[in-house]
């Protein structure tokens, strides 16, 4: 069987947050749209770019760990998006660790925090909020060996 073309997984993956929205209340295709774009403009491959897509799917129950195991995607694909995923009650350590085994799942988490880290999107979130968040993107960036801050590539 032929793997899931990137439209294809682009698609899937909308549909599979449709009517998510992020902590700013957009909608969360939003999001994956740009860590895709993200991954794309570091040089990333086919498959990080996927990766990109699903990223989050499993984590927030938009598709379940048993559907990715069988769906037509590269074992690649499939090995950071489980990277990717949070485990409950995780520490931050294991977490960084698992996405610096996995190759190629690094450059995905570096499109993910650069996004969620966009002063933007934090701007409209509450001060708490947004400074528990800031610190909580800046320790995980400093878990995985990348520069403390990042310019936003969509500014």
């Amino acid at each position: 069987m032929a793997h899931l073309t990137l439209p294809e997984i682009e698609a899937l993956a909308r549909a599979a947050h449709e009517g998510q929205t992020d902590k700013a209340g957009r909608p969360y295709a939003e999001h994956l749209q740009a860590v895709a774009d993200g991954v794309r403009a570091r040089g990333g491959s086919d498959e990080q770019i996927a990766a990109a897509w699903l990223h989050d799917a499993v984590e927030d129950d938009a598709l379940s760990a048993d559907w990715l195991r069988d769906a037509q995607l590269p074992q690649p694909v499939k090995d950071m998006v489980l990277a990717l995923t949070k485990r409950p009650g995780e520490p931050p350590e294991s977490y960084a660790g698992r996405v610096l085994a996995v190759p190629g799942a690094l450059l995905v988490k570096e499109s993910d925090l650069a996004h969620n880290a966009d002063p933007a999107r934090l701007a409209v979130l509450d001060a708490p909020t947004r400074r528990r968040l800031t610190e909580k993107y800046a320790r995980m960036r400093a878990l995985l060996g990348l520069p403390a801050a990042e310019r936003n590539d969509q500014a």
